[in-house]
Formats: structure tokens, C-alpha cells, sequence
């Protein structure tokens, strides 16, 4: 039996765990504040707010109902529209939203303010520019946007006297959200911890990639759901290794004190990716084993020289192979049907210089044309270790081994540059489709290989000197 709580009501439920969250809300509950728009993730209209145990509190993040199955949330607070209402009036979301003009046909406007009201319950020092961060994975198609980045604005000010040692009572007391928050915490620990069982043979984590693909088929299947199991779910350090749990997520990894550390704009590479709601619940090892030619994080663990552990659920062992010999053609994988990955590892040494980097056709929530990541060691000027990925130039994500190869050992150059680049070319077979001609692609390929040099080295590289 699943049990979660459902804005004020606890619910426990037989309904089916692979049943998504926004079917279960809308036809179960008949919570109809939560829109069915896209059903991928993209529009944001379902989402809604999901709080999990930590501590003595509760973290809330914004998610996708449409993919994210029922499972996933037992033993927690779902959080909807007609849940942040105050008894008696508008929330300060919403009365911005009013206040700004933030809202015309309606449809969209209860995922922006669940997006606002969950940004409201976990910033800490609160900016125009997180505030709008915090809806990127909300779609608009009235107001031009304008008004709702106001509205936002708005909601980041009013945040500002936030107290940071009781930030949930003060959320209250500012009419923010209702005051049954503040008994959340206790009547989470009173739900059982036992999970729903995991009986099935397809293993799913966030559900960001599966449930885009095979909604229809999903909701009658027994399924693994890779959440229930804690061990997959860590990230661990150790010297300069980092081991990722094969269903952490992109946000626990976005936030992780090490990472931001050892690799400068971490967080902004890995806001290039998705949407925050999907971040939130999408897993490393989903967009791996999605196989995706362009999938953003098998670029970026490509180029961290990435090892992979494959378990098998059913002898319950394990083998190990570099990331880059995962991919062995279109969407097929070095994999057996019973076989996860159950850990991601790779070597950050102190010095390791790294960027990442895309292009596609809107900021957030796209897949790119091209996208690319370098990893490089250096010693004074001369290349010691060098790994380079890209994708979207072939019909498998590119580890570029001959392009890495000749760069080992090479002083820092105009001329290096410009002859690996030539080599990289070689390693490419893009083909024209709807994100661009071939000659675009090999186009975009060299100027994003050109950009992670002029970015590492801004103090001794131009690009007319490149060009």
C-alpha cells in the first residue's frame, strides 16, 4: 500500500504504483488545479510541490507530476494548487501573480505559483535571478512573460526578511503558505517505511525519460522503482574519487559542496540541462541509459573519463567498463535486460580543468544540436591528460579518443588547437535533421571546441587568433 500525504489528507492507496502522480490528483482525488498539458515534462502546468523527510524538517522541490509514478512518493507530502491556499484570502504567490497581471487564461498559472511557493520554501538568500531560475520549467503561451518575472520579483523581495532559523513559521506567519505545514514533519513520521514491493523486471528512477517514452504501456507494468533503494541513492567522496548512486539526481549533484569546489561554474553547466522540476527527480543514470546520441550528462561523464558499475538483478553481481564503451550503436548498450547501473565513478583531481557546453534552439527544457564537455591536466603550459566528448555528430555519444590522443603531450598552441580540431572533424558523422544540416553541426562542433579553450584560458587565447 502506497501512503503519502496529499496537500492536508493522508492517503493510502492500492492503486496501481506505476499509475502517474498527475492521474492519480486529478481523477482519483479530482484535484483539477493540476493541468494535464504535455505529458513530457515540458509545460509545467502539473507541476506540483514534494516534500521528503530531512531531519526534523521537510525539503519540498517543484516536480513534474505527469512523470513522476506513484511509488516515488510514498512516505511523503504531495503539495497542489488548492494546497497552498490560505483559508482566507490569497497567498503572497498569489497575490503577486494578481498584483502583476501575472495570469491570463488560467491554464498555466497553478504550476507557476506551486514553482514560486516551493521556491519560497527552500531559498535562502533570495535574488531576481534565482526567483526566475525557479520557474524555468514552467510554459507560458499568454503573457509574453514579462508580467510573471515581475510577479517573481515581487515574491524575491518580499522574501528577503526570511528567517533562517525558523524559515517554516515564518513562511506562515507571512502568509506564504497555510499553517498546516508546520504539522507536516510530525505526521510524515507516523507514515510506514515500508515501500511499495519491487517485483518488476524494468527499473525506473525519476521517470523523466521512461514515462515520455512508454506512458501508455507503464501504467499496468510491475516496475523496479530504483528510489526504494537507499544504497543508489548517495553520493560519495573519497580523496578525489567521486561515486554516484545510480538513481542520485541532477539537483543532488548540482548542489554537492565537493563538485562546486573542484569545478568552477558547476552550477551553471549543469543549469544548462533541463528544467529545475526536472531536475529535482531526473537521475545520472537515467540520461545514461537512455542512450541518447546528445544526452547532456553522458557528454559531461564522458569527458570526466567516467567508469560505470552494471548490477545484475537477478545473480545480484557486478562488472565494471569505462562509460565510453557503454555505447555500442544506435540506443543499444553493453547491457544485459536484468542489468542497472548501479554506480557512476570518476577521478576529480585538484587541478583538473573542466567545461561543458551547448547549443540549442531555447535556454532550458531542449535537446541540443551539439553539445560538448573537456576535462584537461596540464602541466605549466604542456597538455598532460586531456578527455573530450560530444554529441549530436553521431549516431552514439563520442568519446573523441584520437582528438584526446594527439592532445597529450602538446604545448598549449594556436597551432595545437587548430590541428586537434582538424582531427576532431575526422571523428565526427553528423546528419541533417530538424536541429540542424550537417555543415551546421560540424560548424557548431568546432566553434564549442574552440569556446572550451577560450574559456579555460581566456588570459592567453583570443578567438581571432583561433580563427
Amino acid at each position: 500500500m502506497i501512503q503519502f500525504l496529499l496537500n492536508q489528507e493522508l492517503i493510502q492507496t492500492e492503486v496501481h504504483p506505476a499509475t502517474t502522480l498527475l492521474d492519480f490528483i486529478r481523477y482519483e482525488q479530482n484535484l483539477r488545479g493540476t493541468k494535464i498539458g504535455c505529458r513530457e515534462g515540458d509545460c509545467g502546468a502539473c507541476t506540483v510541490l514534494i516534500g521528503s523527510k530531512a531531519a526534523d524538517s521537510v525539503r519540498y522541490m517543484s516536480a513534474t507530476s505527469c512523470l513522476t509514478p506513484l511509488a516515488n512518493i510514498h512516505g511523503k507530502h504531495v503539495v497542489t494548487v488548492e494546497g497552498v491556499n490560505l483559508a482566507e484570502g490569497l497567498n503572497k504567490v498569489q497575490q503577486a501573480m494578481v498584483q502583476c497581471s501575472g495570469t491570463q487564461c488560467g491554464f498555466c498559472t497553478p504550476g507557476f505559483v506551486n514553482s514560486l511557493s516551493g521556491y519560497a520554501l527552500t531559498c535562502e538568500s533570495p535574488t531576481a535571478e534565482e526567483v526566475i531560475s525557479a520557474i524555468d520549467g514552467n510554459i507560458c503561451r499568454c503573457t509574453g512573460y514579462k508580467s510573471i518575472e515581475r510577479a517573481a520579483a515581487v515574491v524575491a523581495q518580499e522574501l528577503q526578511h526570511k528567517d533562517a532559523q525558523q524559515p517554516l513559521s515564518w513562511l506562515v506567519e507571512n502568509k506564504f503558505i497555510p499553517d498546516y505545514f508546520l504539522e507536516i514533519p510530525e505526521r510524515l513520521a507516523l507514515i510506514s517505511a515500508d515501500v511499495p514491493a519491487n517485483s518488476g523486471q524494468l527499473p525506473v528512477g525519476g521517470g523523466t525519460d521512461l514515462y515520455v517514452q512508454k506512458h501508455d504501456e507503464l501504467h499496468g507494468l510491475e516496475l523496479d522503482y530504483l528510489f526504494h533503494h537507499p544504497e543508489l541513492n548517495q553520493i560519495k567522496v573519497n580523496g578525489d574519487q567521486v561515486t554516484l548512486g545510480g538513481s542520485v539526481t541532477v539537483t543532488q549533484l548540482m548542489e554537492h559542496p565537493f563538485l562546486l569546489e573542484r569545478i568552477p561554474q558547476w552550477h551553471r553547466f549543469l543549469k544548462l540541462i533541463s528544467s529545475t522540476p526536472i531536475r529535482n527527480i531526473g537521475t545520472i543514470a537515467g540520461n545514461l541509459a537512455n542512450a541518447s546520441p546528445i544526452g547532456d550528462f553522458t557528454a559531461i561523464l564522458l569527458a570526466l573519463n567516467a567508469q560505470i558499475t552494471l548490477l545484475d538483478t537477478q545473480t545480484q553481481t557486478c562488472r565494471n567498463l569505462p562509460l565510453r564503451s557503454f555505447y555500442l550503436g544506435y540506443k543499444t548498450l553493453d547491457k544485459a535486460p536484468s542489468e542497472i547501473i548501479s554506480q557512476m565513478t570518476f577521478e576529480l583531481p585538484a587541478q583538473r580543468l573542466f567545461y561543458f557546453d551547448k547549443v540549442c534552439k531555447r535556454q532550458y527544457l531542449d535537446i541540443a544540436s551539439v553539445n560538448t564537455a573537456i576535462s584537461l591536466q596540464m602541466s605549466a603550459d604542456q597538455i598532460t591528460e586531456a578527455h573530450i566528448s560530444m554529441g549530436g555528430v553521431g549516431p552514439t555519444p563520442l568519446y573523441l579518443s584520437a582528438t584526446a590522443d594527439y592532445l597529450i603531450g602538446k604545448k598549449l598552441s594556436v597551432q595545437t588547437i587548430r590541428a586537434a580540431e582538424a582531427i576532431l572533424q575526422t571523428e565526427l558523422s553528423p546528419i541533417s535533421d530538424a536541429r540542424g544540416t550537417q555543415d551546421y553541426k560540424r560548424l557548431l562542433a568546432r566553434q564549442l571546441f574552440f569556446g572550451h579553450f577560450l574559456s579555460l584560458f581566456s588570459d592567453s587565447l583570443t578567438m581571432q587568433e583561433l580563427i
